[in-house]
């Protein structure tokens, strides 16, 4: 991978870098699509990461379908499918590892300890075995997008990091790998996560600024649903800190982590007051 990224670099082709962990679903496919737009050559990676996942957490789980996923990037034309194992990533007396501070620690870091030190130390690798000049995420894992970020202004590294909208199906709630796990009564409960960010994003553009309101009305909405098992957080967030924002500010995210069963959803929006206007 290092000399076929040399080659294309010295050959003065852009290289975009779409880094999964397989199971690919519409959003990943519209990153890839993004990337082939804006490069000249699309390298995309599977690798199903075992530093980013706890214990107790879905590594063995995790859905895997190489032959699906290699036949949907055939269908874009995707110029690279990387494949590294866990042995070549991570060799013998592996030892090092990246820890991003503050921004890590919130949300979903307070509930899945290591699992940023994780995010961090594989996309660093790849990053260095790729050379993208540009990488691709999606706006669903809005955390890891501003983790990235911070990796990659603490360390200079010379790729931009792009984040694109999410993705979601007819009903509204976003597509994800994990969505697999949820069966039918299961699936049709998960719609709650999007309906209560939607309404509160309503209520906001309706003249709403307590933020403790939105915080209330999202989490009763949410609990409206028998089968929501756990809430790990429900909020009112700066979108570049993450911490508790008044609603006062310009643009806010509305972010939201929960269980259906043994599943865990997360789920955000935008909003964004200047505007009026919605991302999702």
């Amino acid at each position: 991978m290092h000399d076929t990224a040399r080659n294309y670099i010295l050959r003065g082709k852009s290289i975009g870098f779409v880094p999964t962990m397989g199971a690919l679903h519409e959003g990943h496919m519209s990153l890839v699509r993004r990337s082939c737009h804006e490069n000249d050559i699309t390298i995309v990676s599977i690798f199903v990461n075992p530093l980013q996942f706890g214990p107790s957490e879905d590594f063995q789980q995790y859905p895997r379908d190489f032959d699906a996923d290699s036949e949907r990037l055939r269908n874009e034309e995707v110029d690279i499918l990387f494949l590294p194992d866990s042995s070549s990533m991570y060799p013998d007396r592996f030892d090092t590892y990246i820890e991003v501070g503050d921004i890590a620690k919130k949300l979903c870091g307070a509930f899945r300890p290591g699992h940023f030190r994780g995010v961090a130390t594989v996309v660093a690798k790849l990053f260095n075995t790729v050379n993208p000049v540009r990488a691709y995420f999606g706006q669903k894992d809005f955390q890891q997008t501003l983790v990235i970020k911070q990796m990659i202004r603490d360390l200079d590294m010379n790729v931009d990091s792009i984040v694109c909208p999410t993705v979601r199906e007819k009903d509204g709630i976003a597509v994800s790998s994990r969505n697999v796990y949820l069966d039918a009564a299961q699936r049709d409960a998960a719609t709650v996560i999007f309906k209560s960010l939607n309404e509160a994003s309503e209520s906001i553009k309706a003249g709403e600024r307590d933020a403790g309101s939105v915080r209330d009305m999202m989490r009763q909405r949410i609990m409206t649903e028998e089968m929501i098992s756990e809430i790990d957080y429900i909020g009112v967030y700066d979108p570049e800190t993450l911490d508790e924002a008044s609603l006062a500010e310009k643009e806010v995210l509305l972010a939201v982590a929960v269980r259906i069963g043994k599943t865990r959803l997360i789920d955000n929006m935008i909003v964004d007051f200047e505007k009026k206007r919605l991302s999702a």
